[in-house]
Formats: structure tokens, sequence, C-alpha cells
């Protein structure tokens, strides 16, 4: 339905909280190339200038990337998300892993004590959808199915602050296990997540937990041995 309003300033707000919105619902994943400038004229029913300047305000805010000659991409689900990915980028590998261990291991503990039917109707579904993601081959959709499987872990905690700390954290995650995986999908990478869905499905806190925690060391061990000495 197309937006109006009277006044050019809180059209541009209203354009910005609509593209806002198809970034945080999924709608425009990360990673993806978002409608053409055109077509989001027509889709909005705003003047061209409105666009760009909805445009230009989520790039500076870290959601857009604005990529002269190929279209502009989601980079991250929020604000907080862009400056999340900007300010880790470069940060240690064994940092990150041991920030996801911690983090998933404390959400896949409250998730057996909290959980849901809904919750482990969710968490069934998104194990299939991760290894058929893996059969395929496809690194970055085993990448996008991973984690999504791994944020529907924390959000069964149903610890709010804690599910949107992780969700911020979303795409410094998916750099890592886009470097962790490599390249190609391999046996020795692979990791099995069901008997984590089975700790959380029995209740059993403390399994879920240990389970969690011993996720990020698993896909390829060598790129966090200590350096050799000289």
């Amino acid at each position: 339905m197309p937006l109006s309003h009277p006044r050019r300033s809180a059209l541009s707000e209203q354009v910005i909280a609509e593209l806002r919105n198809q970034i945080a619902s999924g709608e425009w994943p990360v990673g993806s190339r978002i409608p053409t400038e055109p077509e989001l004229v027509e889709q909005l029913g705003v003047a061209r200038n409105t666009v760009r300047e909805a445009v230009r305000a989520l790039a500076h805010n870290g959601l857009l990337d604005i990529r002269q000659g190929s279209g502009t991409y989601v980079v991250a689900t929020s604000e907080l998300a862009g400056v999340m990915h900007r300010r880790f980028a470069d940060a240690d590998p064994r940092h990150i892993a041991e920030l996801r261990s911690t983090l998933e291991s404390a959400a896949a503990k409250l998730a057996a004590e909290r959980r849901t039917e809904k919750d482990l109707k969710q968490l069934d579904a998104l194990l299939v959808r991760r290894e058929q993601a893996w059969e395929t081959g496809d690194t970055e959709a085993f990448v996008a199915a991973d984690a999504t499987f791994h944020l529907a872990v924390v959000a069964a905690s149903h610890n709010d602050v804690m599910t949107a700390m992780y969700a911020d954290l979303g795409e410094v995650l998916r750099d890592w296990l886009r470097a962790d995986v490599g390249a190609e999908l391999t046996p020795e990478t692979h990791m099995d997540h069901a008997r984590l869905v089975d700790a959380i499905r029995a209740g059993d806190a403390e399994a879920a937990a240990v389970e969690a925690a011993s996720y990020p060391f698993l896909c390829n061990p060598g790129r966090f041995s200590a350096p050799s000495g000289g």
C-alpha cells in the first residue's frame, strides 16, 4: 500500500521504518540485494528522492551496503547489529568462538527448562532444513540454515535480552562460521545437532548446555591451534 504523509521529513521516516521492517522481519535477509530504486518507488508510492534518502540513512546506520554498479545489499538486521559487525569484524576468531560458546550454552540450558511445544516443532523443522542445506553442498545456504537454527535455540530460552543480543551478533557469528567451515563442506566439518534438540526436548539442562558449548570448536579445530614456538 502506497505510503503518504503531508510532511516530507515524516514521510522519509515512514519509508525508513518500512525498509527497516523488511530487514528485521527477514523479508530481506542478510546478504540479499534489496529491490532497485525504481522498484521501491513503485512499491511505496513515494518520490525517488525520498527512497534514496531512506536507503542512504540505513546505509549510514550500517544496515545496508550501497555497491556501485551492483545494487544495495543487507549487511545487518539492526543498527546495533551493524555496529557489532564493524566493531568485531577483525576480532580474534577464538574470542568469537568463545563468545558463541558461552551465549549458546547458557541459552540451551534455559531452553531445556523453558521450551514450549511450539519451540520444539520449530527446532525440529530447522534441524531438518539445516541437514538439507548441508546435503546441497552450498556453504552459504548451510551457514544461513545453521545460524537460523542456533538463533531458534537461543529464542527458546525465552530470555528476550539474550535473544536480542545474539541476533545483533548474528552477522559476526556467520562470518566466523563461514571461515570455520571453509569453502567446501566436508564430512570432517559436519556437526550433528540432533543431540542438542534431544536434550532440550528431554528438559536436561546440563546436557543441553554441554552439547551447545561443544559445537564452536568442532568445525575446524586446527585454526584455533596455538602458533608453534621458535
